[in-house]
Protein backbone atom coordinates (compact mmCIF):
# COMPACT_ATOMS: atom_id res chain seq x y z
CA UNK A 1 0.00 0.00 0.00
CA UNK A 2 1.38 3.39 -0.93
CA UNK A 3 1.88 5.74 1.98
CA UNK A 4 -1.32 7.62 2.88
CA UNK A 5 -1.40 10.86 4.85
CA UNK A 6 -3.80 11.34 7.75
CA UNK A 7 -5.18 14.39 5.94
CA UNK A 8 -6.35 12.17 3.09
CA UNK A 9 -8.70 10.22 5.40
CA UNK A 10 -12.10 11.38 6.62
CA UNK A 11 -14.39 10.81 9.59
CA UNK A 12 -13.89 9.35 13.05
CA UNK A 13 -10.85 7.21 13.97
CA UNK A 14 -12.98 4.13 13.35
CA UNK A 15 -14.05 5.38 9.94
CA UNK A 16 -10.51 6.37 8.99
CA UNK A 17 -9.19 2.96 10.01
CA UNK A 18 -11.90 1.26 7.96
CA UNK A 19 -10.76 3.33 4.98
CA UNK A 20 -7.19 2.13 5.57
CA UNK A 21 -8.36 -1.49 5.69
CA UNK A 22 -10.07 -1.00 2.33
CA UNK A 23 -7.00 0.64 0.83
CA UNK A 24 -4.85 -2.25 2.02
CA UNK A 25 -7.43 -4.66 0.62
CA UNK A 26 -7.05 -3.08 -2.81
CA UNK A 27 -3.25 -3.14 -2.51
CA UNK A 28 -3.26 -6.84 -1.64
CA UNK A 29 -5.38 -7.63 -4.68
CA UNK A 30 -3.12 -5.55 -6.90
CA UNK A 31 0.04 -7.40 -5.86
CA UNK A 32 -1.36 -10.89 -5.89
CA UNK A 33 -3.34 -11.82 -2.77
CA UNK A 34 -7.06 -12.15 -3.53
CA UNK A 35 -7.50 -13.83 -0.15
CA UNK A 36 -6.24 -10.87 1.86
CA UNK A 37 -8.15 -8.57 -0.47
CA UNK A 38 -11.37 -10.32 0.51
CA UNK A 39 -10.56 -10.59 4.21
CA UNK A 40 -9.63 -6.94 4.64
CA UNK A 41 -12.74 -5.69 2.83
CA UNK A 42 -14.87 -7.75 5.21
CA UNK A 43 -12.75 -6.66 8.17
CA UNK A 44 -13.52 -3.04 7.34
CA UNK A 45 -17.26 -3.79 7.46
CA UNK A 46 -16.83 -5.62 10.76
CA UNK A 47 -14.91 -2.72 12.27
CA UNK A 48 -17.71 -0.29 11.43
CA UNK A 49 -20.39 -2.45 13.12
CA UNK A 50 -18.31 -3.04 16.25
CA UNK A 51 -17.47 -6.69 15.65
CA UNK A 52 -14.35 -8.65 16.67
CA UNK A 53 -12.12 -6.47 14.48
CA UNK A 54 -13.21 -3.41 16.46
CA UNK A 55 -12.52 -5.19 19.74
CA UNK A 56 -9.03 -6.25 18.64
CA UNK A 57 -8.05 -2.86 17.20
CA UNK A 58 -9.37 -0.81 20.11
CA UNK A 59 -6.63 1.51 21.30
CA UNK A 60 -4.79 1.36 17.97
CA UNK A 61 -7.06 3.42 15.75
CA UNK A 62 -4.65 6.38 15.79
CA UNK A 63 -1.78 4.33 14.34
CA UNK A 64 -0.07 6.19 11.48
CA UNK A 65 -1.33 5.04 8.07
CA UNK A 66 2.19 4.04 7.06
CA UNK A 67 2.26 1.63 10.01
CA UNK A 68 -0.04 -0.75 8.06
CA UNK A 69 -2.16 -1.78 11.03
CA UNK A 70 -4.10 -4.18 8.80
CA UNK A 71 -1.01 -6.27 8.11
CA UNK A 72 -0.08 -6.32 11.79
CA UNK A 73 -3.47 -7.85 12.61
CA UNK A 74 -3.38 -10.36 9.77
CA UNK A 75 0.20 -11.33 10.57
CA UNK A 76 -0.81 -12.19 14.13
CA UNK A 77 -3.70 -14.35 12.95
CA UNK A 78 -1.48 -16.05 10.38
CA UNK A 79 1.02 -16.93 13.13
CA UNK A 80 -1.77 -18.62 15.09
CA UNK A 81 -2.72 -20.64 11.99
CA UNK A 82 0.88 -21.64 11.27
CA UNK A 83 1.56 -22.69 14.86
CA UNK A 84 -1.53 -24.90 15.11
CA UNK A 85 -3.34 -22.57 17.51
CA UNK A 86 -6.07 -21.63 15.00
CA UNK A 87 -6.90 -24.85 13.10
CA UNK A 88 -10.17 -23.46 11.74
CA UNK A 89 -8.26 -20.63 10.06
CA UNK A 90 -5.40 -22.89 8.96
CA UNK A 91 -7.91 -24.93 6.96
CA UNK A 92 -8.27 -21.95 4.58
CA UNK A 93 -4.62 -20.88 4.45
CA UNK A 94 -2.43 -22.74 1.89
CA UNK A 95 0.66 -21.69 3.85
CA UNK A 96 -0.60 -23.78 6.78
CA UNK A 97 -1.66 -26.77 4.68
CA UNK A 98 -5.17 -25.54 3.94
CA UNK A 99 -7.02 -24.76 0.72
CA UNK A 100 -8.18 -21.54 -0.89
CA UNK A 101 -11.82 -20.69 -0.24
CA UNK A 102 -13.46 -21.24 -3.63
CA UNK A 103 -16.55 -19.19 -2.80
CA UNK A 104 -16.61 -15.59 -4.08
CA UNK A 105 -15.54 -13.22 -1.33
CA UNK A 106 -13.89 -16.00 0.75
CA UNK A 107 -16.79 -16.32 3.24
CA UNK A 108 -15.45 -19.47 4.91
CA UNK A 109 -12.00 -17.98 5.41
CA UNK A 110 -13.58 -14.80 6.77
CA UNK A 111 -15.75 -16.76 9.24
CA UNK A 112 -12.63 -18.55 10.46
CA UNK A 113 -10.65 -15.31 10.79
CA UNK A 114 -13.53 -13.57 12.58
CA UNK A 115 -13.80 -16.44 15.06
CA UNK A 116 -10.04 -16.37 15.64
CA UNK A 117 -10.13 -12.65 16.41
CA UNK A 118 -13.10 -13.10 18.73
CA UNK A 119 -11.65 -16.08 20.59
CA UNK A 120 -7.97 -15.06 20.85
CA UNK A 121 -7.77 -11.26 21.00
CA UNK A 122 -5.01 -11.35 23.59
CA UNK A 123 -2.83 -13.33 21.18
CA UNK A 124 -3.44 -10.78 18.42
CA UNK A 125 -2.96 -7.49 20.25
CA UNK A 126 0.80 -7.70 21.01
CA UNK A 127 1.47 -7.82 17.27
CA UNK A 128 -0.25 -4.46 16.84
CA UNK A 129 2.51 -2.61 18.68
CA UNK A 130 5.21 -3.10 16.01
CA UNK A 131 5.35 -2.60 12.24
CA UNK A 132 5.32 -5.80 10.17
CA UNK A 133 8.68 -7.49 9.88
CA UNK A 134 8.31 -8.24 6.20
CA UNK A 135 11.79 -9.36 5.27
CA UNK A 136 10.68 -9.67 1.65
CA UNK A 137 13.24 -11.76 -0.21
CA UNK A 138 11.97 -10.65 -3.61
CA UNK A 139 13.46 -7.21 -2.95
CA UNK A 140 16.89 -8.80 -3.23
CA UNK A 141 16.38 -8.71 -7.02
CA UNK A 142 16.71 -4.91 -6.83
CA UNK A 143 19.66 -5.08 -4.44
CA UNK A 144 21.60 -7.50 -6.63
CA UNK A 145 21.14 -5.32 -9.68
CA UNK A 146 22.26 -2.29 -7.72
CA UNK A 147 25.38 -4.09 -6.49
CA UNK A 148 26.23 -5.07 -10.06
CA UNK A 149 26.00 -1.41 -11.09
CA UNK A 150 28.25 -0.43 -8.18
CA UNK A 151 30.84 -3.08 -8.99
CA UNK A 152 30.80 -2.06 -12.66
CA UNK A 153 31.74 1.49 -11.65
CA UNK A 154 34.75 0.29 -9.62
CA UNK A 155 35.57 -3.35 -8.89
CA UNK A 156 36.16 -3.34 -5.14
CA UNK A 157 35.00 -5.61 -2.30
CA UNK A 158 31.67 -4.55 -0.80
CA UNK A 159 30.80 -3.87 2.83
CA UNK A 160 26.98 -4.10 2.86
CA UNK A 161 24.97 -2.26 5.52
CA UNK A 162 21.17 -2.48 5.69
CA UNK A 163 18.88 -0.37 7.88
CA UNK A 164 15.42 -1.71 8.63
CA UNK A 165 17.00 -5.10 8.06
CA UNK A 166 14.46 -7.22 9.95
CA UNK A 167 16.16 -10.65 9.94
CA UNK A 168 18.89 -9.60 7.51
CA UNK A 169 17.91 -12.13 4.86
CA UNK A 170 18.68 -9.75 2.00
CA UNK A 171 22.17 -9.18 3.35
CA UNK A 172 22.81 -12.54 1.67
CA UNK A 173 21.43 -11.36 -1.70
CA UNK A 174 24.65 -12.15 -3.54
CA UNK A 175 24.04 -15.81 -2.67
CA UNK A 176 20.68 -15.88 -4.49
CA UNK A 177 20.00 -16.88 -8.10
CA UNK A 178 18.22 -14.72 -10.66
CA UNK A 179 17.35 -16.68 -13.81
CA UNK A 180 17.04 -14.16 -16.56
CA UNK A 181 14.40 -12.71 -18.64
CA UNK A 182 16.69 -9.68 -18.99
CA UNK A 183 19.83 -11.46 -17.77
CA UNK A 184 20.86 -13.90 -15.07
CA UNK A 185 22.95 -13.83 -11.92
CA UNK A 186 24.31 -16.31 -9.42
CA UNK A 187 24.43 -20.03 -8.76
CA UNK A 188 21.49 -22.03 -10.19
CA UNK A 189 21.87 -24.34 -7.19
CA UNK A 190 20.99 -21.59 -4.70
CA UNK A 191 18.03 -22.31 -2.39
CA UNK A 192 16.64 -18.91 -3.40
CA UNK A 193 15.53 -18.55 -7.00
CA UNK A 194 14.15 -15.13 -7.94
CA UNK A 195 12.22 -16.27 -11.00
CA UNK A 196 11.28 -13.49 -13.44
CA UNK A 197 13.18 -11.14 -11.13
CA UNK A 198 14.67 -9.00 -13.89
CA UNK A 199 12.97 -7.52 -16.94
CA UNK A 200 13.95 -4.83 -19.41
CA UNK A 201 17.58 -3.78 -19.80
CA UNK A 202 20.08 -6.13 -18.15
CA UNK A 203 22.23 -4.96 -15.20
CA UNK A 204 25.97 -4.85 -15.91
CA UNK A 205 27.83 -8.15 -16.09
CA UNK A 206 30.23 -7.44 -13.22
CA UNK A 207 31.64 -9.31 -10.25
CA UNK A 208 30.15 -8.80 -6.79
CA UNK A 209 32.22 -9.69 -3.72
CA UNK A 210 30.55 -9.01 -0.37
CA UNK A 211 33.03 -9.15 2.51
CA UNK A 212 30.92 -7.72 5.35
CA UNK A 213 27.20 -7.97 6.09
CA UNK A 214 25.75 -5.71 8.78
CA UNK A 215 22.08 -5.12 9.45
CA UNK A 216 20.25 -2.95 11.96
CA UNK A 217 16.65 -2.92 13.13
CA UNK A 218 14.77 -1.69 16.18
CA UNK A 219 13.59 -5.27 16.73
CA UNK A 220 15.80 -7.62 14.70
CA UNK A 221 14.69 -11.20 14.18
CA UNK A 222 16.96 -14.22 14.47
CA UNK A 223 16.30 -16.14 11.21
CA UNK A 224 17.88 -19.29 12.63
CA UNK A 225 15.42 -19.56 15.55
CA UNK A 226 12.01 -21.25 15.47
CA UNK A 227 10.33 -18.09 16.78
CA UNK A 228 12.07 -15.95 14.18
CA UNK A 229 11.07 -18.25 11.35
CA UNK A 230 7.43 -18.27 12.50
CA UNK A 231 7.36 -14.49 12.72
CA UNK A 232 8.82 -14.00 9.26
CA UNK A 233 6.48 -16.56 7.71
CA UNK A 234 3.46 -15.00 9.39
CA UNK A 235 4.00 -11.74 7.52
CA UNK A 236 3.97 -13.48 4.13
CA UNK A 237 0.46 -13.55 2.72
CA UNK A 238 -0.83 -17.14 2.98
CA UNK A 239 -1.99 -17.54 -0.61
CA UNK A 240 1.35 -16.40 -2.12
CA UNK A 241 3.25 -19.65 -2.48
CA UNK A 242 6.14 -18.17 -4.49
CA UNK A 243 6.92 -15.69 -1.71
CA UNK A 244 6.81 -18.49 0.84
CA UNK A 245 9.24 -20.58 -1.21
CA UNK A 246 11.67 -17.66 -1.49
CA UNK A 247 11.48 -17.03 2.25
CA UNK A 248 12.12 -20.66 3.14
CA UNK A 249 15.09 -20.74 0.77
CA UNK A 250 16.51 -17.58 2.32
CA UNK A 251 16.19 -19.07 5.79
CA UNK A 252 18.33 -21.97 4.58
CA UNK A 253 20.96 -19.57 3.22
CA UNK A 254 20.97 -17.66 6.53
CA UNK A 255 21.97 -20.82 8.36
CA UNK A 256 25.18 -21.08 6.34
CA UNK A 257 26.08 -17.44 5.55
CA UNK A 258 26.52 -15.33 8.72
CA UNK A 259 25.55 -11.68 9.05
CA UNK A 260 25.75 -9.28 11.97
CA UNK A 261 22.41 -7.94 13.23
CA UNK A 262 22.27 -4.97 15.60
CA UNK A 263 19.41 -3.65 17.70
CA UNK A 264 19.61 0.05 16.92
CA UNK A 265 18.02 2.90 15.00
CA UNK A 266 18.87 3.80 11.44
CA UNK A 267 20.31 7.09 12.66
CA UNK A 268 22.71 5.35 15.01
CA UNK A 269 23.72 2.87 12.32
CA UNK A 270 24.46 5.50 9.70
CA UNK A 271 26.40 7.76 12.05
CA UNK A 272 28.57 4.82 13.16
CA UNK A 273 29.60 3.80 9.62
CA UNK A 274 33.26 4.31 8.78
CA UNK A 275 34.47 4.14 5.21
CA UNK A 276 37.38 1.76 4.60
CA UNK A 277 40.06 2.22 1.92
CA UNK A 278 40.01 -0.41 -0.80
CA UNK A 279 36.27 -1.08 -0.47
CA UNK A 280 32.81 0.09 -1.32
CA UNK A 281 30.57 0.74 1.69
CA UNK A 282 27.01 0.27 0.48
CA UNK A 283 24.05 1.50 2.55
CA UNK A 284 20.78 -0.16 1.50
CA UNK A 285 17.12 -0.14 2.55
CA UNK A 286 13.81 -1.24 1.03
CA UNK A 287 10.19 -0.27 1.81
CA UNK A 288 11.49 1.13 5.07
CA UNK A 289 11.32 4.91 4.85
CA UNK A 290 7.55 4.96 5.41
CA UNK A 291 8.11 3.83 9.01
CA UNK A 292 10.30 6.86 9.81
CA UNK A 293 8.97 10.18 11.05
CA UNK A 294 10.16 13.46 9.54
CA UNK A 295 12.96 13.90 12.06
CA UNK A 296 14.28 10.40 11.44
CA UNK A 297 14.15 10.91 7.67
CA UNK A 298 16.13 14.13 8.02
CA UNK A 299 18.70 12.39 10.20
CA UNK A 300 19.07 9.59 7.65
CA UNK A 301 19.58 12.12 4.85
CA UNK A 302 22.13 14.05 6.89
CA UNK A 303 24.05 10.86 7.66
CA UNK A 304 24.11 9.86 4.01
CA UNK A 305 25.34 13.33 3.02
CA UNK A 306 28.13 13.17 5.59
CA UNK A 307 29.27 9.77 4.35
CA UNK A 308 29.18 10.99 0.77
CA UNK A 309 31.32 14.00 1.68
CA UNK A 310 33.87 11.70 3.36
CA UNK A 311 34.16 9.30 0.40
CA UNK A 312 37.30 9.17 -1.70
CA UNK A 313 38.40 7.27 -4.78
CA UNK A 314 39.90 4.65 -2.47
CA UNK A 315 37.16 4.56 0.18
CA UNK A 316 33.95 4.70 -1.82
CA UNK A 317 30.35 5.02 -0.65
CA UNK A 318 27.06 4.06 -2.31
CA UNK A 319 23.48 4.64 -1.19
CA UNK A 320 20.94 2.25 -2.72
CA UNK A 321 17.24 1.98 -1.99
CA UNK A 322 13.89 0.61 -3.16
CA UNK A 323 11.08 2.77 -1.81
CA UNK A 324 7.54 3.66 -2.74
CA UNK A 325 7.00 6.85 -4.69
CA UNK A 326 3.93 9.05 -4.55
CA UNK A 327 4.15 9.33 -8.32
CA UNK A 328 3.69 5.56 -8.58
CA UNK A 329 5.83 2.43 -8.39
CA UNK A 330 8.94 1.74 -6.38
CA UNK A 331 12.04 3.18 -8.06
CA UNK A 332 15.43 1.59 -7.53
CA UNK A 333 17.71 4.55 -6.81
CA UNK A 334 21.51 4.50 -6.58
CA UNK A 335 23.83 7.35 -5.61
CA UNK A 336 27.61 6.87 -5.57
CA UNK A 337 30.48 8.90 -4.15
CA UNK A 338 32.86 10.52 -4.76
CA UNK A 339 30.84 12.58 -7.17
CA UNK A 340 27.30 12.11 -5.83
CA UNK A 341 25.86 10.85 -9.12
CA UNK A 342 22.25 9.77 -8.59
CA UNK A 343 20.61 7.32 -10.99
CA UNK A 344 17.21 5.70 -11.19
CA UNK A 345 18.11 2.19 -12.27
CA UNK A 346 14.57 0.90 -12.71
CA UNK A 347 11.33 0.29 -10.90
CA UNK A 348 9.82 -2.66 -9.05
CA UNK A 349 6.75 -3.83 -7.17
CA UNK A 350 6.61 -3.37 -3.38
CA UNK A 351 7.61 -7.03 -3.06
CA UNK A 352 10.55 -6.50 -5.41
CA UNK A 353 9.69 -8.85 -8.24
CA UNK A 354 9.77 -8.07 -11.05
CA UNK A 355 12.36 -5.32 -11.37
CA UNK A 356 12.05 -3.48 -14.68
CA UNK A 357 15.55 -2.22 -15.43
CA UNK A 358 15.99 0.79 -17.66
CA UNK A 359 18.96 2.34 -19.37
CA UNK A 360 20.66 4.31 -16.56
CA UNK A 361 19.43 7.87 -16.31
CA UNK A 362 20.83 10.67 -14.18
CA UNK A 363 18.74 12.69 -11.78
CA UNK A 364 19.50 15.52 -9.43
CA UNK A 365 21.04 14.39 -6.10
Amino acid sequence: MAAVANSELNGSPTERTAQLLRLQSAACREIGSPLYGDLLALAADDLLVGGPVAQVLAGHLQTRPAGVLALRMLGAAHALALSGRAPELAAWYPSAGGVIDSEPGSPHAWAALKNTLAEQPDAIRPWLDWPPQTNEVGRAAALIGGLLNIAAQESLPIRLVEVGASAGLNLRADQFYVPGDASSYGDPGSPVVLSHGWQGAAPPDSHVEVIERTGADLAPIDPTSAHGQLTLTAYVWPDQTDRLARLRGALAVARSVPAELRTESATRTVTSIELVPGTWTVLWHSIFRQYLDETQRAELAEGVAALGAAATGQARFAYLYLEQSRSGGCPVVLTTWPGGERRVLGTASPHGIPVHWSAPTSARP
